[in-house]
């Protein structure tokens, strides 16, 4: 799996999502930590998630294996990316002195007989993963699933924001066929990733970012997170209505650039 990870690294079709978490991970301190933390209990409509079993897929930093292990879940984290997988493992090493409770490995959300593997759990999580897979039709299909009856699914999806999503799609494969643009395209792109926001941040007197997240990391995610899809609301509501699922909890981007979130439950 690494090697098929760095072959589609050195062919440009992958972002190295891993090393930009890499270097977020030097910015982590016990702020963003309960943030991320009163995150996942604002959206799950939970205080503790104690003798719950969450399942992260696609972990990332592992920040939020950590929040879910905070408030007391038995957690299993995965990752494609071989740097997400060491990131998600350093936390746990800081954090969770080893985590009894905690596994972290490598894996492939397109992978049914792993996904299959895993069984089923109470919350499974999976936060601006599945449309960087490369086919995120699959990804829905392999994790639903994984989900217990009366158990929740808590993802966020890119935004359709029509031919802006289109721009920035053909951005971020340029950001990754030619590496010596990369800086060229951060400077053009900054004034509205990161100075637009933050000046939102300051008129609004929020500061802080919602989820314990970096404005700065969050740009070189959205310059070069690709492979890279989208859809409108409406589609992953039907997906997931189809399957038998309720919707209990949404945030929408409405018409701007952003993740819309969704928590769905499968009825018992």
């Amino acid at each position: 799996m690494n090697s098929e990870h760095a072959a589609e690294v050195e062919a440009g079709t992958r972002f190295e999502f891993g090393r930009n978490w890499s270097r977020f991970l030097g910015l982590l301190n016990d702020i963003r930590i309960r943030q991320a933390q009163a995150s996942l209990q604002q959206m799950l409509g939970v205080e503790s998630l104690h003798g719950k079993r969450f399942l992260d897929v696609g972990s990332g930093s592992g920040l939020f294996s950590l929040a879910a292990h905070n408030l007391g879940a038995q957690v299993y984290s995965f990752d494609y990316d071989p740097m997400s997988v060491s990131c998600t493992a350093e936390l746990r090493r800081r954090y969770a002195d080893g985590g009894g409770n905690w596994q972290v490995e490598q894996g492939s959300v397109l992978d049914d007989e792993y996904l299959h593997s895993l069984g089923q759990h109470d919350v499974v999580y999976s936060w601006g993963v599945l449309h960087h897979t490369g086919d995120m039709a699959k990804a829905f299909s392999n994790i639903i699933p994984a989900v217990a009856p009366g158990g929740q699914l808590f993802v966020a999806i890119y935004n359709d924001q029509g031919w802006i999503s289109r721009y920035w799609r053909a951005v971020k494969k340029f950001y990754n066929k030619h590496s010596q643009t990369r800086y060229v395209l951060a400077a053009v792109h900054a004034p509205y990733l990161v100075g637009a926001r933050w000046l939102v941040r300051v008129l609004t007197g929020r500061l802080r970012h919602d989820r314990g997240m970096s404005l700065w990391y969050d740009m070189i995610d959205r310059l070069g997170g690709y492979p890279f899809e989208f859809a409108k609301p409406a589609e992953i509501e039907a997906l997931m209505h189809n399957q038998g699922f309720v919707l209990k909890k949404q945030k929408n981007c409405g018409r701007r650039m952003g993740c819309n979130e969704f928590v769905f439950e499968r009825p018992r």
